[in-house]
């Protein structure tokens, strides 16, 4: 089975994959939800789970420290989009929402959130129509998220012009509100500042006293969990970083030490690790 995982193309990853391995009690595995555990789709609220992914985490969950969902979903919303909830083998995983804002734990099955930021307030109100005023673009529209609030571009006739567009508008805006601008595939979402997946996977693997650590993400987004998971390689915690292929997000790929076509091998792989931790057991 070991033999029949993917390779990773760099030497840090190979250390990675292979501290997880000898040492799979002591590892950490992260993942992004949307564009790596759920295929990305015009309408965010219909997105689900690849078919195979909860089988695959919950085949791989019992045999390493902890599994969890770094999303920047709500977190009970990511849970009952992934179906996470009452699923035996995940009874410890653990989903930080909101780029770490929220925590949905399966051993209670509630979520634990911060107070919600003001600005995100302001700028739901005021966003209708400053997006009237800033140019007609048809098919532009906007998510509600709770602690964010995010505008897609990808239904716009044309989505990336609609979306470099608006990205430097959006930005003003989220900066007179306090928030900062957080751009992704087709989507520009405004955020509380101090919130990222780096800061909630870098925290998460210290409460853990995590020995390795993977990560897998598709989006500008998860650039932070992978700076957070190179600086834990340079201080001496392995790691392996896992892009759930994108044409649309190259940086990422190319600071990845393995990449994959998308959701379906990312299932794929994490079914492999699954097999090749329990033979290792």
């Amino acid at each position: 089975m070991v033999n029949s995982l993917p390779h990773p193309t760099t030497s840090a990853g190979r250390d990675g994959l292979a501290a997880l391995l000898a040492r799979p009690e002591q590892a950490v595995v992260a993942l992004d939800f949307d564009g790596t555990l759920a295929e990305i789709v015009p309408d965010p609220e219909q997105a689900r789970a690849h078919p195979g992914a909860v089988a695959a985490l919950a085949a791989l969950a019992p045999g390493v420290a902890s599994v969890a969902v770094v999303t920047g979903r709500p977190a009970g919303v990511a849970v009952r989009y992934g179906g996470f909830a009452g699923v035996p083998g995940l009874e410890r995983l653990v989903v930080l929402g909101h780029y770490g804002a929220e925590r949905w734990d399966a051993v209670t099955g509630t979520v634990q959130a911060a107070a919600p930021h003001p600005g995100v307030t302001s700028v739901r109100a005021e966003l209708p129509g400053f997006l009237d005023r800033a140019g007609a673009w048809p098919g532009v529209w906007i998510e509600e998220k709770g602690r964010a609030v995010a505008v897609h571009t990808r239904r716009a006739t044309d989505p990336a012009a609609a979306f470099e567009a608006l990205r430097g508008p959006l930005g003003d805006l989220a900066t007179h509100h306090g928030l900062v601008l957080e751009p992704g595939r087709m989507v520009l979402e405004l955020r509380p500042p101090g919130m990222d997946k780096g800061v909630a996977l870098a925290e998460y693997v210290r409460e853990v006293g995590a020995g390795s650590v993977l990560y897998a993400g598709d989006d500008l987004g998860d650039l932070p969990a992978f700076a957070a998971v190179e600086k834990l390689r340079s201080d001496g915690t392995p790691g392996l970083l896992v892009c759930s292929g994108s044409t649309e997000v190259p940086d990422l790929a190319d600071r990845a030490d393995l990449a994959v076509r998308g959701p379906a091998d990312v299932v794929a792989f994490l079914t492999e690790l699954a097999g090749a931790v329990r033979e290792g057991a």
